[in-house]
């Protein structure tokens, strides 16, 4: 069996591609030309240079697959509102859909954002009945990740494609080369984080997700959605938990609402006026004030998603990062 892996060599694909390798299926891994990234470099793996804008490399890609895994997407939050985001998140996966339908893969395992579904509390976490609340925050990833969903599932409706679509929350792990979620254990352990907020988040292990992407190809029902999602923690919670694991001192000041509101509008507005990236943008800002929880229920019953402690992903990705050079 052959399967088509887009975004390869990103955080989340570097790891599907190695569940993928270890059930033994052949693959080729689309990358963005000129990538950077060399964890894959030395894997069995036949890697594909090409653009996910561009329809006649995508399909290329595809040609001789059985399957196909989505995982390409541009993952920034600044700046808010960008071309670039949207034509790589919705565009790229018209591009994919139709390299599926021509190639007549079997099927399509779509990566999307638990952002496309109301999060929820602790008591009642956001499931996929959960409507989307995340207009508000005016994020493009947020908006074309939504979108693309919706064009994937107008396809299965429309065109008979077989796909499903995971829906990660906070993936913490090894291969995290931009560094990206795991940038937040980088910043505690290097003592960047003054303190901490009302709000928190849903935490998963980004080899329970690889391992349920992998199972989608032939478990989990067409057209349907699953959250990729493990532990509720409030970011109190979280911050004690990497403390204890990588032996640090946790933030022990509590932000209140209104100053990282505050924090965020200035560091903005400093951002747009230097042309510079804010280290924390006013949408990140209100992001932090919410709780971010939702359950993987439908995951775990319909495709055995594994649920490993959120405190082992700490230390694989702390441990990487260490073997790879990424602490000061």
């Amino acid at each position: 069996m052959k399967i088509l892996v887009t975004g390869a060599d990103g955080f989340l694909g570097n790891n599907i591609v190695r569940e993928l390798l270890a059930r033994g299926f052949e693959i080729n891994a689309f990358v963005q030309k000129n990538s950077p990234v060399t964890t894959l470099d030395n894997l069995p793996v036949n890697k594909i240079y090409g653009d996910i804008l561009n329809p006649s490399e995508v399909e290329a890609a595809a040609n001789g697959c059985d399957y196909i895994i989505h995982a390409a997407a541009n993952t920034s939050i600044w700046p808010q509102r960008s071309e670039i985001i949207r034509k790589v998140n919705y565009d790229g996966t018209l591009n994919v859909i139709n390299a599926a339908l021509k190639t007549k893969a079997k099927r399509l395992v779509a990566i999307g954002t638990a952002t496309s579904f109301g999060h929820g509390t602790v008591d009642k976490p956001g499931d996929e009945n959960s409507p989307f609340k995340s207009a508000k925050y005016g994020l493009d990833y947020i908006d074309s990740k939504l979108a693309a969903q919706e064009a994937i599932l107008k396809s299965v409706a429309k065109d008979e494609l077989d796909a499903v679509i995971l829906n990660p929350t906070f993936m913490l792990g090894s291969y995290d080369t931009k560094p990206s979620s795991g940038a937040l254990l980088l910043a505690l352990y290097n003592k960047e984080v003054p303190g901490y907020t009302n709000g928190g988040k849903n935490f998963v292990h980004v080899k329970d997700v690889a391992v349920a992407a992998c199972n989608a190809l032939i478990m989990g029902a067409k057209g349907e959605c699953y959250l990729m999602a493990n532990e509720n923690l409030s970011y109190k919670e979280f911050n004690k938990l990497v403390a204890d694991e990588l032996l640090i001192k946790p933030p022990s000041l509590k932000i209140p609402n209104v100053f990282i509101l505050i924090y965020g509008f200035i560091s903005q507005l400093f951002a747009q006026l230097t042309k510079t990236e804010p280290k924390v943008s006013l949408a990140v800002a209100r992001l932090s004030l919410i709780t971010n929880y939702f359950t993987a229920a439908k995951a775990i019953k319909e495709l055995n998603m594994p649920q490993t402690p959120i405190k082992i992903a700490v230390n694989e990705a702390f441990e990487w990062f260490k073997e790879n050079g990424y602490l000061k």
